[in-house]
């Protein structure tokens, strides 16, 4: 055989300025950026991808670009609610201690790139302190406000405020304003009749900030989606994304 088609396939190349397309990553300095490189990966995410299941052994550390990833927590019975989601501002799959296992299922729901280092590593790096460990703590305590404001939304809100709040989590960390989603995807994450998301999605399509055709919701009025969410949004904006990218500057 030819030895020209028999090698295997080279590793995508970590760069500088791709890491740097994650918040997190890009919040470190180039002197320890660079010191990671000998450890990161970079990886294709595909849509649909499982990176790690409940109750499994988180053996990788994933820091996305443009890819998007849902938390999920998945109830004896098989439903699915999605508790929380990650892309480039963020890092999926901290693992401090080595015997933790995985609380929820993560699992990609917009195709693209992202860097991966194992958590062996990152139990490395985190106890020896430095910039790493302080951006996961904050990024932590940020991820905890997104969840206490997921609980409040999901208590106190309408159908087209969840929906309005779904979207707009997806498109704050999207590159365009399409969003490749079917009803039934969104009704499954949000614990809900796919009836109830066809007439909110309905409703906003008449009110003129949606268009939605088959597998594909695009956003035409993101200042009247904002008004749709509430106040959850708002706040969950202040506590989250926008803090993420204070620790990045």
């Amino acid at each position: 055989m030819n030895a020209l088609h028999s090698a295997p396939a080279a590793a995508p190349q970590v760069s500088l300025i791709g890491a740097q397309q994650n918040d997190l990553l890009r919040a470190l300095s180039r002197d320890d950026l660079l010191a990671l490189f000998g450890d990161l990966e970079l990886v294709t995410l595909p849509e649909g991808k499982h990176l790690f299941d409940f109750g499994a052994t988180v053996e990788y550390t994933y820091f996305p670009t443009n890819a998007i990833i849902s938390l999920q927590y998945v109830m004896e019975d098989g439903a699915t609610t999605e508790i929380a989601v990650v892309g480039r501002e963020g890092v999926v799959g901290v693992a401090l201690h080595p015997t933790e296992r995985a609380s929820y299922s993560a699992v990609v729901q917009t195709a693209g790139y992202g860097y991966r280092l194992k958590t062996s590593v990152l139990r490395d790096v985190f106890y020896t302190g430095g910039p790493l460990a302080q951006q996961l703590m904050r990024y932590t305590s940020a991820m905890f406000a997104q969840l206490a404001q997921s609980v409040a939304g999901s208590r106190h809100s309408s159908i087209e405020q969840k929906l309005c709040r779904w979207l707009l989590e997806r498109l704050d960390r999207s590159l365009s304003n399409e969003l490749k989603v079917t009803q039934e995807m969104i009704a499954n994450m949000l614990g809900v009749r796919r009836e109830s998301i066809t007439g909110a999605a309905g409703k906003l399509a008449q009110e003129g900030l949606i268009i939605y055709r088959r597998g594909l919701v695009t956003v035409l009025d993101r200042e009247g989606m904002e008004r749709r969410a509430g106040s959850c949004y708002q706040s969950r904006v202040s506590n989250t994304a926008p803090a993420q990218q204070r620790y990045a500057a």
